[in-house]
């Protein structure tokens, strides 16, 4: 049975002016669901320039309770427009205890809740562990941390961001759990300082390339968002997309522009992908172990 979700995605800039960003997402999650769009992702840390690309102890004051001030606003602009908003921000949990970290709010309103970020990177220009604690593995009906779900209004969406990415086991895990459609906050970038264009090329192919693998391996559809514009010596290089169940792109934003797209997917179609290709029927799960050591010598 033939079931239409439309998907927005918010492809942006952003400044040092917190408040200024703030508007600038509001405005677009206006435009998004004047288009049509249903639920309306946002990038990885809109609020802000992506802070993580030097350890400064100053930039701690841009965290924030989750729930709190920005999800109540949020709130209640998915209750006036009707949608779903997916917004990344930089949480904090409490004296010294920080998370990267994305909330969910549904189409009346309501607070859904939060996944914290489970995959921590510490790159040059990435240095996210200095700021940020991974999500807990387990959970709790009072603070639920780990992998999870959200039943919205129009679809039961996963969240991951940004490095969890690379990690085929959180889409997996995600997927297990019910998703339909997993969604990917993003700040990612080129260095401006390498001049290869290969290498810039084959990064970009990269972390598009896996993202369609998860599409596939999971039957669920994948919308990866991210941020365009310079920062510091990062030119993040947008290329937000829309995958279908089998790695079809549906949507490719430009690397430089910022984009709101409408994106209509059927969610009817995700049992025809996955008993066409039922890799989750075929898995032996008897024989996955292995994978819970860090290393097999």
């Amino acid at each position: 049975m033939k079931k239409d979700v439309n998907i927005g995605l918010v492809q942006m800039s952003c400044s040092s002016d917190v408040e200024a960003n703030q508007r600038k997402a509001v405005e677009r999650i206006r435009e998004a669901a004047a288009q049509g769009a249903q639920i309306i992702c946002l990038q990885e840390l809109y609020k802000s320039l992506y802070f993580c690309d030097i350890e400064d102890h100053n930039n701690f004051d841009l965290a924030e309770a989750i729930p709190g001030a920005t999800t109540d606003t949020l709130g209640e602009l998915a209750k006036e427009l009707g949608v779903v908003i997916i917004a990344s921000l930089f949480e904090k949990r409490a004296q010294g205890l920080y998370h990267n970290t994305t909330a969910v709010l549904d189409a009346d309103g309501r607070y859904l809740g939060k996944y914290r970020k489970m995959h921590i990177p510490d790159d040059p220009g990435y240095y996210e562990k200095f700021y940020f604690t991974p999500g807990d593995a387990d959970s709790t009906e009072s603070d639920r941390n780990g992998y999870r779900i959200f039943d919205t209004q129009f679809a039961k969406i996963g969240v991951l961001i940004c490095w969890d990415q690379w990690y085929p086991e959180a889409a997996r895990i995600t997927s297990l759990m019910g998703a339909e459609i997993l969604f990917y906050p993003t700040a990612i970038g080129w260095d401006t300082n390498e001049t290869d264009p290969l290498i810039n090329e084959e990064q970009y192919g990269a972390w598009q390339t896996i993202q369609r693998g998860h599409a596939v391996a999971n039957g669920v559809y994948v919308v990866a968002v991210n941020r365009v514009g310079r920062e510091a010596d990062q030119q993040f290089w947008g290329g937000s997309f829309i995958a279908n169940p089998q790695g079809r792109l549906l949507y490719l934003a430009p690397h430089q522009d910022e984009v709101v797209h409408t994106e209509t997917i059927d969610l009817g179609k995700l049992n025809y992908y996955r008993t066409t290709w039922p890799f989750l029927r075929d898995r032996r799960v008897d024989s996955y172990a292995p994978i819970l050591r860090r290393f097999i010598d």
